[in-house]
């Protein structure tokens, strides 16, 4: 089984649909900001405001790199990992990605109700958040399309609803 790789932005999921689906198939799952802070010893925010978001990114690449042996995997990777194509590779060498989206409007509501968005999160583009959102979510859309053997729309779904679509799409690969 090819590692599932969960891709979109910020506050489409990745995270607690990666969670879902690991211990549904009894696999680890891997969100690659929390490996970058644990490698790094600071938050996101501490590694934006040392190097700013070049340093980040780094990082980032770093922890993906180290992923390109894994197997039986559920990955999520951070929202703008993918617009490095090195990072791209690394995880298409043997990852099915699944793409998770939400609208605009869910996205602000979530990213401003979880805390760990607002205090480890910096922004991206200096933006209000909305505006933000729009931007970068346009910004990331080909590559997360190009990618993506299946998307799924969040914003109305709940998680053993998602679940449940990625496990029958699975099943048919």
């Amino acid at each position: 089984m090819k590692n599932i790789i969960l891709i979109g932005y910020r506050c489409t999921g990745k995270t607690t649909v990666g969670t879902k689906l690991a211990e549904r198939f009894g696999l680890p799952f891997i969100d690659t900001d929390g490996l970058v802070i644990l490698d790094a010893g600071m938050s996101i925010d501490e590694i934006v405001r040392e190097g700013g978001w070049p340093l980040f990114r780094r990082k980032e690449r770093e922890v993906i790199e180290g992923l390109v042996s894994t197997e039986r995997t559920i990955i999520a990777p951070g929202g703008g990992a993918l617009e490095d194509p090195r990072n791209r590779a690394a995880l298409r060498k043997n990852g099915l990605f699944i793409r998770l989206t939400a609208d605009v409007e869910t996205i602000v509501e979530r990213m401003r109700s979880d805390l760990k968005n607002t205090d480890q999160r910096p922004s991206l583009s200096g933006n209000d958040i909305k505006a933000e959102v729009i931007e970068m979510t346009q910004e990331r859309e080909p590559v997360y399309r190009e990618l993506a053997a299946l998307t799924i729309d969040t914003s109305n779904k709940g998680i053993n609803e998602i679940t449940d679509e990625i496990c029958l799409f699975l099943s048919k690969e």
